[in-house]
Parts: structure tokens; sequence; C-alpha cells
């Protein structure tokens, strides 16, 4: 969470009142476990962001343990729609198959892999796509999945600024993954006019399908 925002995040997080047992279950779990989910505020967000889309075709890069995959996939249903969901990792896929079955959701189509392989092989078109995996292959992720994004679809990409290392001291293991965010974030400015990047969270960043100006998505 960006230090900066923290006390007005954590105002807003109080007054979210989730009765859900089993999106209560894993909170738990990620928070025990420290496993990366979306923050309680982005998560409303983001929920608001696919209902307001009337979002049918959702794709993910990046299960974890389906928490965020299960907020999208319980709104796809209510409009006749799916998710389709990556993860790398097997442990994680395991952790989210038997929560989204726990769940009920029958709607979501689980894919076990790397998406820098997974996604070109995909053969639909999406109307929202949500990115929050590896942080060094963002621009690969956003590039392979704008190609697949339907007119006037969004891409929602969370924790593009990296628990606020983009701006202040970090570690230097992290030194690689804080310059190609910070690249990524100037190509994302230059290029697309309707990025727009919000500081909270861990920082959140928006792109609707576009025109681009004299670029392609093969840079």
């Amino acid at each position: 969470m960006l230090e900066e925002l923290k006390e007005a995040n954590e105002y807003v997080i109080s007054k979210i009142k989730e009765e859900d047992t089993l999106i209560l279950e894993m909170e738990e779990f990620a928070k025990k476990e420290n496993v990366p989910i979306v923050t309680k505020e982005v998560a409303k967000y983001l929920e608001f962001m696919v209902n307001m889309n009337k979002s049918k075709n959702i794709l993910e890069i990046g299960t974890a343990i389906g928490y965020s995959g299960i907020l999208m996939g319980n709104i796809a249903k209510k409009y006749n729609g799916k998710l389709t969901t990556i993860e790398i990792d097997e442990t994680r896929f395991a952790q989210a198959k038997e929560n989204f079955k726990k769940s009920g959701l029958t709607n979501v189509n689980m894919i076990l892999g790397d998406a820098l392989t997974e996604i070109p092989k995909l053969n639909e078109k999406f109307d929202f796509v949500f990115i929050d995996a590896s942080k060094g292959q963002y621009k690969r992720f956003f590039q392979d999945s704008y190609k697949l994004l339907e007119d006037d679809g969004i891409i929602f990409i969370d924790n593009i600024m990296f628990r606020g290392y983009l701006y202040k001291e970090y570690p230097k293991r992290f030194k690689t993954i804080v310059r190609r965010l910070n690249e990524f974030i100037d190509y994302l400015y230059e290029i697309y006019p309707s990025f727009t990047l919000l500081p909270f969270g861990d920082g959140v960043g928006l792109i609707q399908n576009e025109i681009r100006k004299n670029h392609t998505n093969e840079e």
C-alpha cells in the first residue's frame, strides 16, 4: 500500500463490510500465507469497473488463490459471461481451483502455465483484462492482451506502482523491476491517451481500447 495514502486507504477499508464467508476466508489465508491479493479498496473498485462495463468475457493474468477471479467471475455470471484466468504456479493454481469450486462458479476457464506463452494461444476477444502477475513482465502481458481487447474494452493493471518503490528508495534486488515498471508507465503515457494512473492500493493503471499514436503493440 502506498504509504502516503495509507491512512486514507485504511479509513476506506474500515467502511467496507464483507459478508461473503469464502471471501473472508481467502483474505485471512492470504494474510497468513503472505499471498499477494488485491487490497480491499482496489477489490471494490475492480468490481465497480467490471460491473459498469457489463463485462461478459474477462481475462485475468495472475490467478493466485482465485480471490479477484471470484469477484470478477460473479459479475460476469450476472451478464451470462465467463472468466479466463492464467496462473503459472502449480500450488496457487490448485488452491484457486478449490476456491472456485467452493464459490459454485461454473463460468471459469482456468489455465495453468506462463501467461507469456498462454495469452498468444487464445483465439477470442475480451472486454475486460485484469493484470496482476510478474511485475517485470507487465509490458509484455499488456501488449499481448491488448491485441485481444474488444473495442472500448478495458485493461485494469494492479500494483503498477509496486509498493511505492517507483519513487522512493527500494531494495537493490528490485532494481530491474522498478526500471521496467517506470519505463512501462512512460510507454503507456506516450502511446495510450486514455491511460490513467491512480495512486491507491499499490497503484492502479487503466487503459481503454483506442487508436494508438504512431506505434504498434509489437514494440
